[in-house]
């Protein structure tokens, strides 16, 4: 049996729900008796391919924009957001978030990963949009957190169209594997976990595709 259990995984770093779920996947991780050998591959996937670089206006608002809602009650939800979050560790500050396009950011984390950094990117890009009200579209924001991360060719990278291949194929990839919404989670090529489900959900599903793979 192969050593690397391979989780692919498609987030998009200004999703909710995609930085509750990689937080839940880590607590699930933490307790998954074959931890050791998992990789997670970080692939790309953009809620709005269209989006602007920035939005002049809360949060609150595009949301209440995007879904048809009243802005009060899309602050509601994104209070409910905020104390999920809470309850994970994490300290949100959604009403102060800034609204951008995230296909630069999937760029670096493609660079990171090519570094093997992957993880900690991710990671540091989630923390500076849900929690430090950071522009993520921004060059010298970026290049800042790949900095910290240790992320090197990072202003090059931007200056240029490296990587966007690799991005658009992820997102190819998720189309053609049928995902529309994220996180998604695909398990040793075979199992799938579609949003934030729980790390108990996701602990179950991680025990199940590593049982599968030893009986094969």
């Amino acid at each position: 049996m192969p050593d690397t259990f391979v989780v692919d995984l498609w987030s998009d770093v200004v999703c909710p729900f995609c930085y509750l779920g990689s937080r839940m996947f880590s607590l699930a991780l933490e307790q998954f008796e074959h931890r050791e050998h998992v990789v997670i591959r970080h692939r790309a996937f953009e809620l709005d391919p269209h989006a602007a670089g920035s939005f002049n206006g809360s949060l609150d608002e595009l949301v209440a924009k995007k879904y048809a809602i009243p802005v009060e009650r899309a602050s509601a939800l994104n209070e409910r957001l905020e104390a999920q979050a809470l309850e994970l560790g994490m300290s949100w500050s959604l009403r102060e978030a800034r609204p951008t396009n995230t296909f630069n950011a999937h760029r670096l984390i493609a660079k990171a990963q090519s570094q093997g950094v992957g993880d900690a990117m991710v990671e540091r890009i989630f923390r500076a949009y849900f929690c430090e009200r950071r522009q993520l579209n921004d060059v010298d924001t970026l290049s800042e957190l790949a900095g910290e991360v240790g992320v090197d060719g990072v202003r090059t990278l931007l200056a240029s169209d490296d990587l966007t291949d690799d991005v658009r194929r992820d997102e190819l990839e998720a189309q053609e594997l049928g995902i529309s919404g994220v996180p998604s989670f695909v398990l040793d090529g075979k199992f799938m976990i579609v949003g934030a489900q729980g790390s108990a959900t996701m602990l179950d599903v991680l025990r199940r595709a590593w049982a599968r793979r030893s009986a094969a």
